[in-house]
């Protein structure tokens, strides 16, 4: 199993409590429950948002939330960024005030689970950013990439109620981020990203969840050219991934996806497969199934 940057912790015992419960049987068992618990965060002096989370690396989802909510342009203008645990608060610090009532009044409910928004200038923004050109994925690192996303320990497996995001380079997960709702988990790796200055150019995003607009938004936000998920699209997914030339992957199992955009990063390098191009006046997928 390779070393993540970042890895899930499903024996941290800070994360889940054991409650008594009754199984299928009638059986007493004890299972494990995640624990979901307010996060309050500050920039400067002014409250942003309150977000439930499971409480690993409040650190890097206060920046990465702030950094894809637009309201940090960039973590050169953090001065400090200070915890408290007991008041499940956290506060960055910036070098100057910044200016987002009028974000605040526009701000969209999305899709995601529990606080997850986006503001409307974010889909504006969608057209201003450059995804790398250059990016390839080929279909013989996405299948030992995805078995080892599967074989990973992970608490979902110890307590389901939780999504997991992953940044991966080529066969490699590098930060493996888990929480109760998507967009925590995303916004944990954007955080990691910025403040350790990572390359998104060359970078993969992976997601348990369904692709929806919030999803894709996100990830043009951090850069990053290839977003590929096990589970299905929304149809405002596809149409913001294809106005950002985003590579957009779903269903994703085993040897089996669904290819709706970015075409032309893609590497079909396994001889055993078989590619199905699907046509219609208002559409354009790709259906793949490797023969078995």
């Amino acid at each position: 199993m390779p070393k993540h940057i970042i890895e899930p912790t499903p024996d941290n015992e800070a994360l889940y409590e054991e409650l008594g419960a009754l199984d299928h049987n009638g059986q007493n068992i004890t299972a494990a429950i995640i624990k979901e618990r307010p996060l309050t965060v500050f920039l400067n002096s002014r409250e942003i948002v309150t977000l439930m989370t499971i409480g690993d690396h409040p650190h890097l989802l206060a920046v990465g939330y702030l950094l894809n909510q637009n309201m940090l342009t960039s973590t050169s203008d953090i001065t400090d960024i200070d915890y408290e645990e007991d008041i499940e608060t956290i506060v960055v610090r910036t070098t100057t005030e910044t200016n987002f009532e009028q974000k605040l009044k526009r701000k969209i409910q999305t899709s995601g689970c529990g606080q997850g928004t986006i503001f409307g200038d974010l889909i504006s923004d969608i057209d201003k950013v450059k995804l790398s050109a250059n990016s390839r994925i080929k279909t013989s690192t996405l299948y030992p990439l995805l078995k080892t996303i599967n074989q990973t320990p992970r608490l979902y497996l110890k307590t389901g109620a939780i999504h997991g995001c992953v940044l991966c380079k080529g066969e490699e997960p590098l930060l493996y981020m888990e929480d109760v709702g998507r967009h925590n988990a995303v916004d944990k790796i954007a955080g990691y990203m910025a403040l350790n200055k990572i390359d998104p150019n060359d970078k993969y995003f992976y997601t348990t969840g369904r692709l929806t607009s919030e999803m894709v938004i996100k990830t043009v936000k951090m850069k990053i050219p290839i977003l590929i998920s096990r589970s299905g699209f929304t149809a405002w997914a596809v149409a913001l991934a294809k106005q950002a030339n985003l590579t957009l992957i779903g269903r994703a199992r085993g040897k089996r996806f669904l290819a709706l955009s970015g075409f032309e990063r893609l590497e079909y390098d396994d001889k055993t497969e078989t590619v199905n191009l699907i046509n219609d006046d208002n559409n354009k997928q790709i259906l793949f199934e490797a023969n078995s």
